[in-house]
């Protein structure tokens, strides 16, 4: 194993989860191995306290009259759950089939790592990099970046830069480099639904009780027509319709047909709004996706229980035109008006 791939897998080893306040911990260690590996570089590097978990700032020696570069990455990686599914630890990375397999690996650290070493190599043959260059790396992505806006108008002029790269983005299909102008927002949701004060026995209050697991798959079931179109009213107000150049233009992109696409996802049909192509769905249309269900007895076995009450987390993906704040007023209408009788949300 090279150098430069053991470092990558030190990164990796940081269980960087955001979400999760037990790993708080874990965020801390990995934004100042990021401050060691920058420093390490011989780049000026900051790390810098938020409400929440810290940026890392890192600049070479800036040149009067070249051109500044800003690129961007988030080492704080997304849950592992349920851990029965991996082949593997998640925070332990392992090469399969040429693979590397580890949370983190393609979201976001692998590719924020690429171009830190990319940097690292041009300063070591060369000297110095052709272009002045700021790395940020942030600790927050996967919880919607609460603190990167307020960090960047406090920050504006000495972050101030020509171009940002971004590389949190993916690949339309294996071995095909791809340059992305867009990405969909979103706004997010968890609703709780409760009913009785405490779980029941089925067997003596079933059926005069209302089930707060019941209730919420009806509420999630209401969200979208058979279709696939989304049901909520006035949940694509605004939404700027696609031009033709970009649907012609996407027609052509490879990965995104039908079977190219059932190839990746393992999926047995594609499925969605109608009246648009997959790519048309994926990168011009929004969406609401359940992204999590809780309710009840889940272990091995029954347990003839009615729960007390029963959650879900909806995430909704934006497209130009589109409020977030409006969108999630729209959607929390609609539940309230969608919740069936004998429980609250």
């Amino acid at each position: 194993m090279t150098s430069e791939l053991e470092r990558l897998f030190e990164h990796l080893r940081f269980a960087s989860i955001s979400t999760d306040s037990r790993h708080v911990a874990d965020v801390r260690a990995n934004a100042e191995w990021l401050v060691g590996q920058f420093e390490g570089m011989g780049m000026a590097t900051e790390i810098h306290e938020t409400p929440g978990n810290p940026i890392v700032i890192a600049r070479n020696k800036h040149v009067g009259g070249r051109r500044t570069v800003l690129i961007y990455g988030h080492y704080d990686v997304q849950p592992v759950d349920p851990l029965e599914l991996w082949d593997s630890a998640p925070f332990e990375p392992e090469i399969r089939d040429g693979k590397i397999w580890g949370r983190g690996g393609a979201d976001n650290k692998g590719q924020h790592f690429v171009h830190m070493l990319g940097a690292e190599k041009t300063i070591r043959e060369d000297g110095e990099l052709p272009v002045n260059v700021i790395f940020l790396i942030e600790g927050e992505e996967e919880i919607g970046s609460p603190n990167l806006v307020p960090f960047l108008e406090e920050h504006r002029d000495e972050l101030a830069c020509d171009i940002i790269a971004v590389s949190d983005t993916g690949m339309v299909a294996p071995g095909v480099p791809t340059l992305g102008y867009g990405l969909r927002g979103i706004t997010c949701l968890e609703v709780m639904v409760k009913g009785p004060t405490g779980d029941l026995h089925s067997g003596v209050y079933g059926g005069a009780v209302a089930n707060p697991a019941t209730a919420a798959a009806r509420m999630v079931a209401s969200l979208h027509e058979d279709d696939g179109k989304i049901a909520v009213d006035g949940f694509y107000d605004g939404v700027i319709p696609l031009e033709n150049w970009e649907r012609e233009m996407w027609a052509k992109v490879p990965g995104a047909a039908d079977e190219d696409f059932l190839k990746t996802t393992g999926s047995p049909e594609s499925f969605g709004e109608p009246g648009y192509s997959i790519a048309e769905r994926l990168w011009g249309r929004p969406t609401i996706e359940v992204n999590g269900i809780g309710s009840g007895y889940q272990g091995e076995g029954s347990k003839t229980v009615l729960p007390a009450e029963a959650m879900f987390k909806l995430s909704c993906r934006l497209v130009p035109g589109q409020d977030p704040a409006m969108v999630q007023e729209k959607v929390e209408a609609h539940l309230r008006t969608h919740t069936p009788a004998g429980v609250t949300i």
